[in-house]
Parts: structure tokens; C-alpha cells; sequence
């Protein structure tokens, strides 16, 4: 069966025909002389449908890579941007060298995707993942359980901080940014197919942002560390709400690889007596 077409398409095509075959891409190429089975070919067709109507490939196929690793997901969960690893990236570097037993908060922890990914990389840290959503958040467990990171992880369902105890070295967040306005002009594949609460905060995309800010002097540590991902054209207000909430020092974003804007951090001020 052809998959010709622009490359994306192609790619997508590619995803879509080892799904039915229960193959890889380089098993595909290798048997590229060999035909598809009915069953196969049948299914396929019926998945290229469906990706035609706009459903993501990952939520068509049920699983999506970050951080080199596989995460279920499904409309309950956001489906992982490969700009969140920046965000992951930033976690890492901010708590290099730091001694004794890592706490990390993960706040709208979705899929699990930053949580596990952090509890891959950090072997002895303690991690305590939140969501406001128990269907994400059943999600996000299978994940963990996954990828054999379960028992480092603590999932609590509630609004941002509401069900968590305790301070932290650093407290991540990937929060939902889109201002409402800019709802109905988003890609169909997102509007329809991903969780709206995951998306929406408020007039200007940022309630989150400000809450957490606000909120975090209660759970963050002396110098302990946040850091939130946040959207187009949000950098300066994001810096903004940490300088407003008087707590932070060393506040400062991170692009990603397009040169957009895609992580504020900020450092919480030594308290001095």
C-alpha cells in the first residue's frame, strides 16, 4: 500500500499502517515488497478516516512518545508536546548538584508525562503529581506504573495545591494557557479531541500562572525552584506575575527551539530573619 505525500503525511501514514501491523517503521521498510494483509489494509483504512476527520495520530493510535518514552493517552489527557521537554530540561538543570532527598510537586500533571519523565531521570527523588481531573490522573498512574516509577510518585487529585502537604525543592508546572478568546481559533484536532479544562484559563490564558505564583510560598522551599511552561506571547506577563509576587529572585525564560518563549523559573528569595 502507497503512503506517498507530503512528509508529515507520510510519517503519519507510516504510524498509522505499524500500528495495524503491530510493527516498527524499520520492520515496515524492510518488508516494503511484502503485502498487507486484508484485515490490516481494512483497518488502516478505517484509521486514515479517522486521522482524515482531524483525530491526533496519538489519540487514534492511543500513545505518544516524550522524553523518549511511550505515554498512553486518550481525551482525558493533554497529548505531551515535545516543547514540554524543555520544561524537563530546565527541572534538571535547576536541580543539579543540589544534595539529600530531591522533593519535586508536579502541578496539572495530565498524563504523568513531566512527573515520570523527572522520576526517570531522578532515581532517589520524591515526587507528588496533582491533577484536578481523577480520570487524567488514572491515566497518569498507568503511565507511571509503566515505566516502573509508580512507587516514586504520588498522585493526588485536586485544584492545583488543594490536597498537597508539605514543601518542595521544586514545584513544575505545565498549566493550561490559552485565553478564552482564543478558544474557537484553535486546530480542530485540539478543540475537539483534548480536554478543555487542560486548555482555557481565563481572559488572558494566565490564571493559572498567577495562582500558582501566589499559592507557592506556602509548598516552595527557601531557594527552592518553580518553574511553569507557558504560551505564545506570554513571557513578559509570566516574569511579570513571579516579580509581582515578591517571593522570587533569578527569574528568567527559556525559548524553545524555534525561538519562542516556552519556560519562566524563578528561584524563591532566601528568608531572611
Amino acid at each position: 500500500m502507497k503512503t506517498s505525500g507530503r512528509p508529515a503525511c507520510r510519517l503519519e501514514a507510516e504510524i498509522l499502517l505499524c500500528h495495524c501491523l503491530g510493527s516498527d517503521r524499520a520492520l515496515l521498510y524492510r518488508g516494503a515488497e511484502e503485502a498487507v494483509p486484508s484485515d490490516a489494509e481494512n483497518r488502516f483504512r478505517e484509521l486514515v478516516g479517522r486521522r482524515i476527520r482531524g483525530e491526533p495520530v496519538a489519540q487514534i493510535i492511543g500513545k505518544k512518545e516524550f522524553w523518549s518514552l511511550s505515554f498512553e493517552v486518550n481525551r482525558d489527557v493533554l497529548i505531551p508536546r515535545p516543547e514540554t521537554e524543555i520544561l524537563v530540561e530546565e527541572a534538571l538543570d535547576a536541580l543539579a548538584g543540589r544534595k539529600g532527598k530531591l522533593k519535586i510537586l508536579d502541578l496539572c500533571t495530565g498524563s504523568g508525562a513531566i512527573a515520570v519523565a523527572l522520576a526517570s531521570e531522578l532515581p532517589d527523588a520524591e515526587i507528588t503529581a496533582t491533577d484536578i481531573s481523577p480520570r487524567a490522573l488514572e491515566t497518569a498512574h498507568r503511565n507511571a506504573e509503566k515505566h516502573s516509577v509508580g512507587q516514586r510518585i504520588t498522585f493526588l487529585s485536586g485544584d492545583l495545591f488543594a490536597s498537597v502537604d508539605g514543601s518542595f525543592d521544586l514545584i513544575a508546572a505545565n498549566p493550561p494557557y490559552i485565553a478564552e478568546k482564543d478558544w474557537t481559533e484553535l486546530e480542530p484536532g485540539v478543540r475537539l479531541y483534548e480536554p478543555r479544562e487542560a486548555l482555557v484559563a481565563g481572559p488572558d490564558g494566565m490564571e493559572f500562572h498567577r495562582r500558582i505564583a501566589g499559592e507557592s510560598a506556602a509548598y516552595l522551599k527557601e531557594e527552592g525552584v518553580l518553574i511553569m511552561e507557558i504560551g505564545w506571547g506570554q513571557g513578559d506577563g509570566a516574569a511579570g506575575i513571579l516579580e509581582k509576587a515578591g517571593i522570587f529572585e533569578e527569574i528568567a525564560l527559556r525559548s524553545d527551539y524555534s525561538g519562542i518563549p516556552r519556560t519562566v523559573r524563578a528561584r524563591r528569595k532566601k528568608i531572611r530573619g
